[in-house]
């Protein structure tokens, strides 16, 4: 008997250190899950790049008459002195412009001797405006639509849903062309006129989001309790959907700004104002790309970090904000 025990005691021993390392590899486990939940829900660093482009960009767009920049419209006309063939003399002769980037002009000007990168940042004034009212519009408009549609549902669900696919189905770029022929081109045309083209998207996003939110134990029990169906639609409702929808709005603001560089180059951009649109068209030409490349690049360049931003802004915001994620672990 006395075997018996000290092998029994021995099993139980031996189960026990098996139990423990377990739970040892169980807890060092756990750091590592934490650690890569804190690490997927953390914005990061191309966040906050992309973050002071855009502030940066705004910056200077807003407050650039009083900042000490060129002035956009100013012909900044450089002089030569050449020996006049005739009377053997030296004279100050002015040189065709566009200008290389110098210490003058750090990007260098265009055809007209223009500074190009006053005229890019008047640029991102307009560019910008263009897309935060389109965005705005399209929020207001679309994300009123839809969520009163995702809440009460019924024929009005029916009605909107039907506005939104007409939306959709038509083209987008001739729907913008007609407007602003038959209208004028002012910025106020031209936003709202982008900004019907993002009134279904937006909508549909908001529609769908109520509908989801609609059903939670928050709004039945503001039901229940007699509230409003206006103040469960304001209080309850769209702190919930209008993160969805600024994601979404970014994207907005993004394409916005590339349909007006594509109306630009139809003649059909802002008028009387300089945009990146049409700063890219002034430099489009065959005999400038291979002479003066950075008259279109550096505007284009504008462009493109701006809407990269927006972009990448709007994605990662939206895994941020994604509360399905606290349920996915890496095997």
């Amino acid at each position: 008997m006395n075997d018996e025990q000290a092998t029994d005691m021995d099993n139980i021993n031996t189960i026990d250190s098996e139990t423990a390392e377990v739970q040892e590899e169980t807890n060092d486990s756990n750091p590592l899950e934490v650690s890569e939940f804190a690490d997927k829900k953390t914005l990061g660093f191309g966040f906050w790049l992309a973050a002071f482009w855009l502030v940066l960009i705004s910056f200077l767009a807003v407050f650039s008459p009083m900042l000490p920049f060129k002035d956009s419209e100013k012909n900044y006309i450089a002089f030569e002195q050449k020996e006049n063939p005739i009377t053997g003399k030296m004279q100050e002769r002015p040189i065709q412009p566009p200008y290389a980037p110098s210490s003058e002009h750090w990007l260098g000007t265009d055809q007209d001797a223009r500074d190009i990168l006053s005229r890019s940042i008047e640029g991102a004034r307009i560019s910008l405006a263009v897309g935060a009212l389109t965005a705005l519009f399209g929020m207001v408009v679309g994300g009123t639509l839809g969520m009163i549609a995702g809440y009460f549902k019924g024929v009005l669900d029916k009605v909107v849903g039907a506005i939104f696919l007409v939306v959709l189905s038509f083209p987008g770029l001739i729907l913008a062309i007609l407007i602003v022929a038959l209208l004028d081109r002012s910025l106020l045309t031209i936003s709202v006129t982008l900004g019907i083209l993002g009134v279904a998207p937006i909508g549909r996003l908001a529609r769908a989001q109520t509908l989801s939110f609609s059903e939670r134990e928050f709004v039945m029990a503001a039901e229940t309790l007699g509230s409003k169906k206006s103040r469960i639609l304001i209080k309850e409702l769209l702190p919930n959907v209008l993160i969805p929808m600024s994601t979404l709005a970014m994207l907005v603001i993004a394409v916005a700004i590339v349909g007006e560089g594509t109306l630009a180059f139809l003649g059909l951009s802002v008028q009387g104002s300089a945009t990146w649109g049409k700063l890219i068209l002034t430099g489009s030409g065959l005999n400038t790309l291979e002479s003066s490349p950075w008259v279109a690049f550096v505007p284009m360049g504008f462009l493109f970090l701006t809407v990269a931003s927006f972009n990448y802004l709007s994605d990662r915001i939206r895994d941020y904000f994604d509360v399905r994620d606290i349920f996915v672990t890496r095997d």
